[in-house]
């Protein structure tokens, strides 16, 4: 498979080691990652992981701060292969859903939407409210993949990591970067 550029984005939502993970193993896989994370995310990432955006920034390409609407991604003429804002809050979810770009990572995504590149938008939130589920309807008409980081079990995982990269595992499927799945139900 061929070398792809994918935008990685982290927002405030509970659930920082899925971008974590999913940034570790796009780059394993050898893909250009690039990244932003909002305000909220990089609090949530020190929260729950101990990890800061600095910490990130060794692991990837390049890091764009969501304030800058001038940056590449903030145009449709920037290349991306893919976009996945993972977790995703119910904020961001709703920005885009409507159109309200207000920092680079809404912006980034309204131009994967309009490019019709592929944009999979990873929320983390329960219970879901109807505003939730009709923001999701909204970004599936759109264009956008929404997988909800709800984990399998059927794979008896035995560990944080595994259950978290079982939500990992279909994100990169869906990026196009994973031509298969080792999360995968054969029927056995």
């Amino acid at each position: 498979m061929s070398k792809k550029r994918i935008l990685v984005c982290l927002t405030g939502a509970s659930g920082a080691i899925y971008g974590v993970r999913t940034i570790d193993r796009l780059v394993h896989l050898g893909h250009e990652v690039q990244l932003i994370v909002s305000r909220w995310g990089a609090e949530t990432l020190k929260h729950e992981t101990g990890l800061t955006t600095s910490d990130l920034r060794q692991r990837v390409t390049r890091v764009y701060d969501e304030g800058d609407l001038s940056a590449g991604p903030a145009s449709g003429s920037y290349q991306l292969d893919a976009m996945v804002i993972v977790p995703c809050t119910m904020k961001t979810l709703a920005g885009i859903a409507h159109g309200y770009a207000d920092n680079l990572i809404s912006r980034a995504a309204d131009c994967s939407l309009k490019e019709r590149r592929r944009l999979v938008v990873v929320p983390r939130e329960t219970p879901l409210n109807l505003i939730h589920i009709r923001n999701m309807g909204v970004l599936t008409e759109a264009g956008a993949i929404v997988i909800p980081a709800c984990p399998a079990f059927w794979h008896k995982p035995s560990t944080i990591e595994e259950v978290v990269d079982s939500v990992v595992e279909r994100v990169l499927y869906h990026l196009g970067v994973l031509d298969d799945r080792k999360v995968e139900w054969t029927g056995e």
